[in-house]
């Protein structure tokens, strides 16, 4: 054979395994978000299921919708801001992420720009869902799709730009390590949602007028549990979009290397560890599931460094930890966060973080300084400022213009009706949507 057709075999040889490379990954990051559509149907299903049969509906369709308008909107502003602003709030080069440019749209010469814009459009919808549940039973549709909206198009995308980008200035000025995104996703929506639940105020006869508080359960726990073990599934696509392959290895977010032998171990003990945590606390199936979540956003900031047994430790901890924090907003602040998310999402998160200051300080990060405390904790109060003024002060406008809580009249009679207007059960004689229980005869 000839030295110059030897030198083309080799070539092709090259350009198949680099197209086979490119293939391998573009499908990866495809199957990743096809399975991260589950985290919504679970939130579909879990907060359906916590709200009373005559708000079912209107739970469903305000997740559906707020899905359906964040996806233009994070392809028209959010995937810009992301590449924009990782140096703060001064704009960079990220022409390729305008919508006019060739890379968003078909390219035979970009392999790479749709999948990630797509796995962020579906971690920009996590973040409405995040809020969604908490809120259930008395906002308005159209002033909870306008806080999604901004939250998952704008809020957490000059997050993620700042914390989950390689060269956020988070990273390069304070080492932040979070590589399952308990920051820039869970706690900024978890505290934007809080700062709306101050405005949006609690549902009517949550309250005693002495202070006490009446429980409020849903008319479908079953489906809520189901709901939750959905989007415990949909964790794996969420994580799994975390890794990058560079073309030899797999790197997480922050261009470090990982593994997904280290994401599988630390996922799984994590989930476990907050369940257990959860259900010594409370006995309540609701809070077991809802401690999976507590679990994985405890241990998402050190998934690639953390020793299983210590990942299982640190969810344990958050699950113990979690529910109390919840009855204190509750009990104390009088905060009706409907099921736990400024707890589960906010407050993990911050224990997400500050345990990767805690246990894997000192571990390099390739750009900027190496973990640390003091800048897990630096980190963690932007994220916590960030999310709840946008909320607070969106929700306030919200509410002087009345376009954030139903009349009083729509929510005693069900938003299913009012909102909607359809009844999720419409053959049923369910006592929600009477004026009192059933008679034994009925």
């Amino acid at each position: 054979m000839e030295a110059a057709e030897l030198q083309s075999r080799i070539e092709a040889l090259e350009a198949s395994l680099k197209m086979a490379t490119t293939v391998n990954s573009e499908v990866f990051y495809w199957w990743c978000t096809a399975l991260m559509i589950s985290i919504h149907a679970g939130f579909l299903a879990y907060e359906m299921g916590a709200s009373r049969a005559k708000n079912a509906l209107a739970t469903g369709v305000k997740n559906l919708i707020a899905f359906a308008f964040l996806i233009p909107f994070f392809y028209f502003v959010g995937w810009y801001i992301y590449n924009a602003f990782p140096a703060g709030f001064v704009p960079g080069d990220a022409a390729g992420a305008l919508p006019w440019s060739a890379n968003m749209g078909p390219n035979l010469e970009d392999n790479a720009s749709g999948i990630f814009w797509a796995a962020f459009t579906l971690f920009a919808a996590t973040t409405a869902s995040i809020m969604s549940g908490s809120v259930i039973e008395r906002i308005r549709v159209s002033g909870f799709v306008i806080l999604a909206i901004i939250l998952g198009s704008v809020v957490w995308v000059l997050a993620a730009a700042w914390g989950w980008h390689p060269n956020g200035w988070l990273t390069s000025t304070f080492g932040l390590h979070d590589i399952g995104a308990a920051g820039c996703v869970h706690m900024v929506a978890g505290f934007f949602t809080l700062g709306v639940l101050i405005n949006l105020g609690p549902r009517i006869g949550r309250f005693n007028e002495d202070g006490t508080v009446n429980e409020i359960n849903g008319h479908n726990m079953p489906m809520s549990l189901i709901g939750l073990m959905l989007i415990v599934m949909g964790f794996f696509g969420f994580l799994g979009g975390c890794i990058i392959y560079t073309g030899g290895t797999w790197e997480s977010i922050y261009a470090t290397p990982t593994t997904f032998s280290a994401f599988a171990f630390n996922t799984l003990m994590g989930v476990t560890g907050g369940m257990i945590g959860c259900y010594l606390v409370t006995r309540d199936p609701f809070w077991m599931m809802s401690g999976a979540l507590v679990g994985v956003i405890s241990s998402a900031p050190g998934l690639d460094v953390y020793y299983p047994p210590l990942a299982f430790l640190i969810s344990f901890a958050g699950g113990l930890v979690i529910p109390k924090l919840h009855n204190i907003l509750l009990t104390r602040f009088r905060v009706d966060d409907a099921v736990g998310a400024v707890s589960v999402h906010g407050f993990g998160g911050v224990w997400g973080l500050l345990a990767a200051g805690l246990f894997a300080s000192g571990y390099p990060n390739v750009e900027g300084p190496a973990i640390s405390f003091g800048g897990q904790f630096m980190s963690m109060l932007v994220f916590l400022i960030l999310g709840f003024v946008p909320g607070y002060v969106l929700s306030y406008v919200l509410k002087m213009v009345g376009l954030l809580r139903c009349d009083p009249e729509a929510e005693k009679a069900g938003l299913d009706v009012t909102e909607v207007p359809v009844k999720a059960y419409p053959e049923s004689r369910i006592p929600a949507f009477g004026d009192g229980a059933l008679t034994p005869a009925e």
